[in-house]
């Protein structure tokens, strides 16, 4: 379920995913609820493009550490690429 950062209290959360459009942000939240995943979705900017560099804004999804691994199979077998640090 979609939580507040309160939920979370001072737990440092990992980041899962960055969707970078809204059908796709709004797909994950309903797999994530689905799932029975207690999630915090921010907006955050991310760099896009290959020749011409942008600054973009997406939704990065976190989860707790503890359920780090669980959200990150529920994306994959959603067909996408969980946040991998560092690429």
């Amino acid at each position: 379920m979609r939580q507040e950062a309160e939920h979370f209290g001072e737990q440092e959360l990992d980041l899962v995913y960055v969707a970078k459009r809204l059908k796709e942000a709004l797909r994950l939240e309903q797999v994530f609820t689905d799932a029975g995943l207690d999630y915090l979705v921010e907006p955050d900017r991310y760099s896009g493009g290959v020749i011409f560099r942008t600054e973009r804004v997406g939704a990065f999804f976190y989860v707790a550490p503890e359920n780090a691994t669980a959200a990150r199979e529920v994306i994959e077998k959603e067909g996408l690429e969980p946040y991998a640090a560092g690429g």
